[in-house]
């Protein structure tokens, strides 16, 4: 059962880029210890919002809470204590895994950075390419490493941009393994995007669908299929991609 508490609040978030509307007054909440999915096709707003709630870039209108301190006032303490990782992200090629994973550690505080990377690489399977130049590693091997750094603060909530995308099917189920351990044993709250509906089904406690800026539906994945009288989340994602809009069976 998720606790009731919240970790992030997003109200009425507005943004504009000129002529273009990327979120048209977008509302929801993160409960501490909880895995939500952010879905929708290419274009919905899924990349905007993210960047949104790590300070990347302002909202044109609307309010972003986490750990009950406005993002506006407050970017430096609460960035102490998020984390993100991102399959679209490089790392300096030419730098070891040490080297590069050291340089976040040390942004970060942590004390003891050598054990905590070790304890890390461990924990993703890979402690063998601590040594070796990032440039040179697997796609497979660098995600792994992406989701290290991710890791690598301890933080409280995580934002994970297609974790698995360049994972063959063992590996994805083994990082999925790791991220329930990670969510479980230290009360992670997590916002999770993906293009895979079977994974999401198996991360996700709630999901909200995105469409031209807006939500069209959000719930657990069994309720808005059931909503939509749907077959599966993948043919409801389908048919939101195509229409823009949820039509929800009466």
């Amino acid at each position: 059962m998720v606790p009731s508490d919240s970790v992030l609040t997003a109200r009425d978030l507005r943004k504009r880029f000129g002529d273009l509307t990327a979120l048209d007054g977008i509302s929801f909440e993160l409960k501490r210890g909880e895995i939500l999915g952010l879905l929708g096709p290419n274009g919905a707003g899924k990349t905007t919002t993210i960047q949104l709630l790590l300070g990347l870039t302002s909202p044109t209108a609307g309010e972003i809470r986490l750990f009950g301190l406005d993002l506006a006032r407050h970017r430096r303490e609460i960035l102490q204590r998020v984390n993100f990782s991102s399959t679209y992200v490089s790392l300096p090629s030419n730098l070891t895994v040490w080297e590069n994973l050291n340089v976040f550690a040390r942004l970060y505080g942590i004390r003891k950075p050598r054990a905590r990377v070790e304890e890390l690489l461990e924990l993703f399977g890979i402690p063998e390419v601590k040594n070796r130049v990032t440039g040179a590693l697997s796609s497979g091997q660098q995600t792994r490493i992406h989701l290290v750094k991710a890791l690598i603060n301890d933080p409280e909530i995580l934002f994970l941009d297609e974790p698995t995308a360049s994972l063959d099917p063992d590996i994805a189920a083994k990082v999925r393994e790791v991220l329930h351990r990670v969510q479980r044993e230290r009360g992670v709250s997590m916002i999770y995007t993906s293009h895979n509906m079977r994974e999401v089904e198996l991360m996700c406690d709630r999901v909200i669908f995105i469409s031209r800026g807006r939500i069209v539906t959000e719930g657990t994945p069994a309720e808005i299929v059931e909503r939509a009288r749907s077959q599966s989340l993948e043919d409801l994602f389908i048919s939101i991609a195509r229409d823009g809009e949820l039509r929800e069976s009466p």
